[in-house]
């Protein structure tokens, strides 16, 4: 069989499951870390619950992310998670499914193994939204299970500290309020409401626009440039003012 027969062949098997994302969807990307458990207690030995070297290790894997070819308009951070959110009239790769997932997630896990000194892998899906109001659900629903996240990490390492192991910390905190759960840290001298904002509500990146002193080429005179970087968000809004922030990045400027 010639090559030209071949390829045309073996191709549509390649192909066969190829979708697209639909126009229309606002596209977020939610990526998570595989084993990362045993990674950042045991491999790492980082602190427990939180440890800002695993933080900053995700910012670089965020900075990456939002640098690699995609328009991403912002991006938020929890626990071992990434949510991305795109720019509407992204068309990179013709939207397609699988391309977005495969190099997302190489582009995630590349990143964070060069910022943690270690192999590291993250997992990629593909959420489509309706409109804007599902979009501020959405990232409103994942600061408020950081919060959830948050409450439950210092409570059951509380325990651990203490002396419990696995089972006994985990079956301590079953079943009881969050209320509870407030009081015991705070029996043990932990304030959560003074925690810091990152692991309370987790923390975002977008690109923001600064002025650059530089110099005219042909004239010498001394000229400001417009400029774009990333900035981290480590005190994020909340609430309303939060899903506020999410409508003004998808506005008709994004």
């Amino acid at each position: 069989m010639r090559f030209d027969e071949l390829d045309k062949m073996l191709r549509a098997y390649e192909t066969a499951n190829d979708r697209n994302i639909p126009p229309g969807f606002h596209i977020v990307a939610r990526l998570d870390g595989r084993g990362f458990t045993r990674l950042t207690k045991e491999l790492m030995d980082y602190e427990a619950p939180y440890d800002p070297r695993f933080r900053d290790a995700i910012l670089a894997t965020m900075e990456r992310l939002m640098d690699c070819g995609f328009k991403v308009l912002f991006a938020y951070a929890q626990s071992d998670e990434i949510s991305l959110l795109f720019h509407p009239a992204n068309e990179l790769f013709e939207r397609k499914h699988r391309k977005w997932l495969s190099i997302l997630s190489g582009e995630a896990s590349a990143a964070l193994s060069i910022a943690m000194g270690r192999h590291a892998v993250m997992d990629c899906r593909i959420v489509e939204l309706p409109d804007l109001k599902t979009v501020g659900d959405y990232f409103r629903w994942r600061m408020e299970d950081a919060a959830r996240n948050c409450l439950n990490s210092h409570c059951y390492w509380m325990r651990r500290k203490s002396g419990d192991d696995v089972a006994k910390a985990t079956a301590a905190l079953s079943g009881i309020s969050t209320p509870r759960k407030h009081q015991l840290l705070f029996d043990a001298g932990i304030h959560f409401n003074e925690l810091p904002l990152w692991q309370k509500r987790g923390y975002g990146m977008v690109w923001e626009d600064y002025e650059k002193e530089g110099v005219n080429a042909k004239t010498g005179a001394v000229i400001q440039a417009t400029r774009r970087r990333l900035a981290p968000l480590m005190e994020l809004p909340m609430g309303d003012s939060y899903v506020a922030m999410i409508d003004t990045l998808l506005g008709p400027s994004a």
